[in-house]
């Protein structure tokens, strides 16, 4: 009897999906990776509709990218460039991939721990569109909305979308004003402008 060959811990959790713009309808995989939680399309949809005048030709930065919903939705949307941040090896690799399939040019990925990142001056731009979505219980929303801050990562009026769970209430720089709110279950997602 032949024995089968174990399977590589390769393991798919599914798939994103882009709801609009030039990679409309498109699935791109996600792999199981710890403490990733995709945005939901019901959730992007509600973010997206906030920005809907801001992504166009922005420059779009991805703090926790995970599995790039956010960003490759901003791309999608006709955002100029996105620069995605992801500390899991994986979740990095799977962000490239994507990437190459969609056949884009106007994307970084850095596979790197976000807050070290940010605690250097950025290299080339600045950015108007920044998504802070890490995972939950880390308290990691308020040290990265400082460094973004206090390390010229931002353009002057930069929108800044943050996702954080409910008990969280995270320090939040004093200039950047509400613009959106958004409670879903124990989730709180705010759309900010510096």
């Amino acid at each position: 009897m032949r024995k089968s060959k174990p399977k590589p811990n390769t393991k798919q959790s599914g798939f994103i999906r882009l709801i609009s713009g030039k990679h409309k309808g498109r699935k791109l995989p996600v792999h199981d990776v710890a403490g990733l939680r995709p945005t939901t399309d019901r959730m992007k949809e509600t973010v997206f509709n906030w920005l809907m005048q801001d992504v166009r030709d922005a420059n779009v930065l991805d703090c926790f990218a995970g599995a790039g919903s956010l960003g490759f939705e901003a791309i999608s949307r006709f955002a100029a460039h996105g620069t995605f941040i992801e500390l899991d090896k994986k979740a990095a690799a799977q962000l490239a991939s994507n990437a190459t399939l969609l056949k884009l040019d106007n994307v970084d990925i850095i596979n790197h721990d976000a807050l070290a990142v940010l605690a250097s001056n950025p290299k080339q731009k600045q950015y108007d569109l920044v998504f802070i979505d890490p995972p939950f219980r880390k308290n990691l929303v308020s040290p990265c909305c400082e460094l973004l801050e206090s390390n010229a990562w931002l353009c002057e009026s930069a929108l800044i979308y943050v996702e954080f769970e409910q008990e969280a209430q995270p320090d939040i720089p004093q200039h950047w004003q509400i613009l959106k709110e958004k409670q879903a279950g124990q989730v709180i997602c705010r759309l900010y402008q510096r």
